[in-house]
């Protein structure tokens, strides 16, 4: 009996676990009332307290357990442990980790989408809705690939991830006080630049919520960077889907005061338009691609590139969910007052106008070619 006592161990603890989930599913109303809340601010503590480390404590962790682990091969090899037994205990640790796991963060699968956090409602979308919002979203990157800094080659050239990683705070501080969104009241921490990162190819970043650690890729092209960043402290504040971290990442550049994060946020929402409009195997769908290709800046499309190029096989995935908040976003944020006629009136206290930009934020010249 002996030999199987680390299986019974890591039956029952993963029996938990299943329990967890399984109530989750059927309560999923209760978990949204409170668990996020809830797991929020454990996130929030712990990244506060994993901050203090230099680099990624996960990743140092990580080596520590798995020199345990050959370590323990080992002694079992010297001392003649029986391998059977020893399976067992090491399958009940990874088994207490996988629970802790689901009960600090994985809960947050079987909460609300984001979308309801953010009082969007969702629509399908057809041929048509999909070419008005990635013309939206195309024009405003148009306007921004002017706006940031470029290298004389034509590439951006943002601040450095140290301070991209601070400036990203801004933005979701716009939305929990501004919007009023309190699922963006997380923690703020700087993410972190994401160790042995040439492992990760064609991985933007990581969020491990058992240290509270948002880590990126320092590989992600420039242009991209910000949005990585978004995305990753979107995980931390416990918005768990891929889909919805993007569309709070989205959210988090487009109101950040910041033009490099501004125009990350809308090239990453049209080149998302663009792969959904591409997918559309339709005269009606190529008509729509080919009128909204017709005026995009060269710029946009060569910063497109190269971030598609880091991403490989993925860089042409559609994503509906996300499509459809984004489409969904434009027509109730954007359509609806689009034929509204309203006096363009200087408000020296609108931090969105971009004529106080100018003024107030003179760190990010506009280029040449700029109209502004």
């Amino acid at each position: 009996m002996k030999y199987w006592r680390g299986y019974l161990v890591a039956g029952i603890v993963a029996l938990c676990a299943w329990a967890l989930n399984q109530f989750a599913a059927a309560h999923s109303q209760l978990v949204d009332m409170v668990y996020p809340y809830v797991t929020r601010i454990i996130m929030d503590y712990l990244a506060g307290w994993s901050a203090g480390f230099e680099g990624c404590l996960w990743q140092t962790v990580l080596v520590f357990l798995i020199a345990i682990l050959l370590g323990s091969i080992v002694l079992m090899v010297v001392l003649r442990w029986n391998p059977i037994q020893w399976f067992g205990w090491v399958l009940a640790a990874f088994s207490v980790i996988a629970l802790l796991h689901t009960g600090l963060y994985g809960l947050n699968a079987h909460a609300g989408s984001l979308a309801e956090d953010v009082r969007l409602e969702l629509r399908e979308y057809s041929v048509g809705s999909l070419e008005r919002a990635a013309h939206y979203y195309r024009d405003q990157a148009n306007l921004y690939a002017k706006k940031v800094k470029r290298d004389a080659d034509g590439s951006v050239n943002f601040d450095s991830f140290e301070e991209l990683a601070v400036q990203a705070a801004d933005g979701f501080n716009a939305l929990a006080y501004d919007r009023s969104f309190p699922v963006f009241t997380g923690s703020t921490e700087p993410v972190k630049e994401l160790g042995w990162s040439n492992l990760y190819n064609g991985t933007t970043g990581v969020t491990v919520a058992l240290t509270g650690e948002s880590a990126v890729n320092p590989n992600v092209p420039e242009v991209g960077l910000p949005f990585a960043i978004c995305h990753e402290m979107s995980h931390r504040m416990c918005v768990h889907g891929h889909a919805d971290a993007d569309f709070g990442a989205f959210l988090a550049c487009t109101h950040n005061k910041s033009r490099q994060f501004r125009y990350a946020g809308y090239l990453m929402a049209f080149r998302h338009c663009y792969n959904a409009l591409c997918s559309i195997q339709t005269e009606l769908g190529r008509d729509a691609l080919n009128r909204v290709m017709a005026e995009v800046d060269s710029k946009v499309m060569d910063d497109m590139e190269e971030y598609n190029d880091f991403l490989g096989n993925q860089a042409n995935e559609v994503d509906d969910a996300l499509c459809k908040m984004l489409v969904s976003w434009h027509i109730q944020e954007v359509a609806q007052y689009e034929n509204t006629e309203q006096e363009d009136v200087f408000d020296p206290m609108d931090e969105m106008d971009e004529r106080l930009w100018d003024i107030l934020y003179p760190s990010e010249p506009a280029t040449e070619g700029d109209d502004e």
